[in-house]
């Protein structure tokens, strides 16, 4: 999709359809509308509550009076004071996802004048959104459900802009790379199993690391025994498809340190020997999800030419029941020398993290952020639209929830305190990889903690966001490429 920036006047733009967005309860017309007929009937179908301008609102209008466009169609933003870049993604997504069910060679965007005044991160927001909802779930349909526009032309409301011309592109190129990325964690989330087993998967993610001038190291199954990762090895041990480990590397900051990012990359997640019931594998391609969103973020970082350095390390495996899958009871030696006693082997995610956060510890970072749909207790404990935030450091837990107020994307903080390690201890080894019936997220961050030594660490299980089982006029079903957006703002605070 080719987005261009206009300064025609809203009402002249040449276009099969034009997207307005109109707030909640305002007596203001829709953006750009001003005066026109269009603006008139806007205002008697407010009167008859038959539009509201709620969030994800779609209302179309054919020959709406006044413009030279085929048709509009007016998205609600909310109400004005609580217009923000979640909510700006929200009303992006629902109107691309509403025009993307047929090839559309162009479609117009009018920019509110509120968000234009005062370039901010809300345009990035909605052209988030828009790229973002032409892309659907249905990867393997024969026919594609969603069509990306030709050319998005982006059209300020009526106003004087010239000084604000360079902010504006700034925040449509940085919108359009956010949400490709989105896409990219999203659709590897949605490929099925079979086509993204470890040694596919990583290919994939050097691919894609490689077009942003990302270098990618690629571990096979010898190297990831000579460095001692035990509990990836343990993890794979019960498929006939070996377990792989990505490093990522972008360097936007010179010789300065950097931020380690870890990715969780279960392929697919059986439970193994600890069996899932069906229905809980039906959604299990998606336990990849952390590296999807890791590499995705590390890709955007790439092409917006942050000034910062990342690191980000994947470990890519399946969790499967062959005759050589690791056992109850088993001990596993992990990258740090640490054993670990196996009593739940649907307890992995744990386990392949603990090395790759030992690695990823040896190497000095400033800070480490994994990311893993780690627990379901979490999504007990929080729903499935929040995730849990654990870690060792105040200051870096306070600049991702900063990060995510600030896209709109949503996360908790939960304790992380020493008594929760007792739950850990094991009769016959440093630890055990589960810790009894409560406080299942809490007691897997705690053992994730003994991996990261003393550098700050913070820990993000996504299980719930990371995929959702209902599609809506704001949501696709599938994987939803949670914490992108989260993590690219974060480093773009960040430096190093």
């Amino acid at each position: 999709m080719k987005i261009r920036l206009l300064r025609d006047r809203p009402t002249q733009i040449l276009s099969p359809w034009v997207i307005l967005p109109v707030f909640e309860n305002s007596p203001n017309p829709p953006a750009g509308a001003g005066d026109t007929g269009l603006a008139t009937l806007v205002g008697r179908l407010r009167d008859r509550k038959e539009l509201t301008g709620s969030l994800g609102e779609l209302t179309a209008i054919h020959e709406p009076a006044g413009f030279a466009a085929a048709s509009a169609l007016l998205v609600g933003l909310g109400p004005l004071e609580k217009w923000d870049a979640g909510a700006a993604f929200t009303a992006g997504f629902a109107a691309s996802k509403r025009l993307a069910g047929q090839p559309r060679d162009e479609v117009a965007l009018i920019l509110p004048a509120v968000a234009t005044d005062f370039p901010d991160e809300r345009i990035s927001a909605l052209i988030e959104g828009i790229t973002a909802g032409t892309r659907g779930p249905g990867l393997r349909k024969s026919e594609p459900g969603r069509y990306a526009f030709g050319t998005l032309n982006v059209v300020p409301e009526e106003g004087e802009v010239a000084g604000r011309l360079e902010a504006l592109e700034s925040q449509i190129r940085r919108g359009e790379i956010v949400g490709q990325a989105v896409n990219l964690a999203r659709d590897l989330v949605n490929t099925p199993p079979a086509d993204k087993r470890p040694e596919a998967l990583a290919a994939r993610i050097r691919e894609v690391a490689q077009e942003a001038e990302v270098s990618a190291e690629v571990w096979d199954l010898a190297r990831i025994r000579s460095e001692r990762f035990g509990g990836l090895l343990g993890v794979a041990a019960g498929s006939s498809h070996a377990p792989a480990v990505v490093i990522l590397e972008y360097r936007g900051a010179g010789e300065g340190p950097h931020i380690a990012l870890v990715g969780k990359g279960v392929t697919f997640d059986s439970g193994g020997l600890s069996l899932k019931p069906s229905a809980s594998m039906e959604d299990m391609k998606c336990d990849m999800t952390g590296a999807a969103v890791v590499a995705a973020s590390v890709r955007a970082a790439a092409l917006l030419k942050l000034p910062v350095n990342v690191t980000a390390y994947m470990a890519l495996c399946e969790n499967m029941t062959g005759g050589e899958a690791m056992k109850l009871g088993d001990v596993l030696t992990m990258r740090n020398g640490k054993t670990v006693e196996v009593l739940n082997t649907d307890a992995e995610g744990r386990l392949i993290l603990a090395d790759v956060l030992s690695y990823a510890s040896e190497r000095s970072p400033s800070r480490i952020i994994d990311l893993a749909t780690l627990t379901g207790a979490c999504m007990v404990a929080l729903g499935l639209k929040v995730a849990g935030l654990l870690g060792n450091d105040d200051r870096l837990r306070d600049e991702i929830l900063a990060a995510c107020s600030a896209t709109g994307e949503r996360a908790w903080q939960l304790p992380l305190d020493e008594d929760v390690r007792e739950a850990l201890k094991s009769n016959v080894a440093d630890l055990k990889n589960v810790g009894g019936k409560w406080g299942g997220a809490i007691t897997a961050a705690k053992f994730l903690e003994q991996f990261v030594g003393d550098i700050p660490w913070a820990h993000l299980d996504i299980a719930g966001p990371a995929w959702s089982d209902s599609d809506s006029v704001t949501r696709d079903a599938g994987g939803t490429g949670c914490f992108v957006q989260t993590l690219v703002k974060f480093l773009e605070g960040s430096g190093s």
